[in-house]
């Protein structure tokens, strides 16, 4: 799969389970995690983000009638909050990460938003990399994670006008 073949749509309404998915896959895949997360226990924390704001927003990245990757986005003021983000581990290395965040500027601009952030564990190295291609540079230290203690860097991204 090419990367000119993803598009990225507004998936708030229609692809909440897809998202859902797509997260525990990668999440399982990078933490190295033989069982993956029901769809009961993940549609939650995608939905979550969808229902602190409506301002929220979920963007899919899909190829044909696909969903291989998601950024699910809550506003803190008039910066946002990328607060997951994830691709299909069978779509690793195909663009589908690149498609996704290429498109999330202008998407947040239109929207209104100033800046953006995100924070990512510091051993995802291919996160990361990612990230930084991208734009976003780290902003702080690291600190641990609420939940699992591990620790996270955050990053800033400023949107252009």
């Amino acid at each position: 799969m090419r990367s000119a073949a993803v598009r990225v749509i507004d998936g708030s309404r229609t692809h909440v389970d897809d998202a859902a998915r797509i997260w525990a896959e990668a999440t399982a895949a990078r933490d190295r995690d033989p069982e993956v997360a029901s769809l009961e226990s993940a549609r939650p924390i995608i939905q979550g983000v969808l229902d602190r704001s409506p301002r929220s927003l979920l963007l899919v990245a899909v190829a044909g009638e696909e969903a291989l990757g998601f950024a699910a986005v809550e506003p803190v003021g008039s910066t946002a909050e990328v607060s997951y983000v994830g691709v299909r581990p069978s779509a690793w290395g195909a663009g589908v990460g690149t498609a996704l965040l290429r498109s999330l500027p202008s998407e947040l601009t239109a929207r209104g938003f100033t800046d953006a952030q995100l924070k990512v564990y510091v051993d995802n190295h291919r996160a990361i990399r990612l990230y930084e291609a991208r734009g976003w540079r780290a902003s702080g230290p690291p600190s641990p994670h609420p939940r699992t203690g591990k620790p996270e860097q955050p990053y800033r991204l400023p949107l252009t006008t």
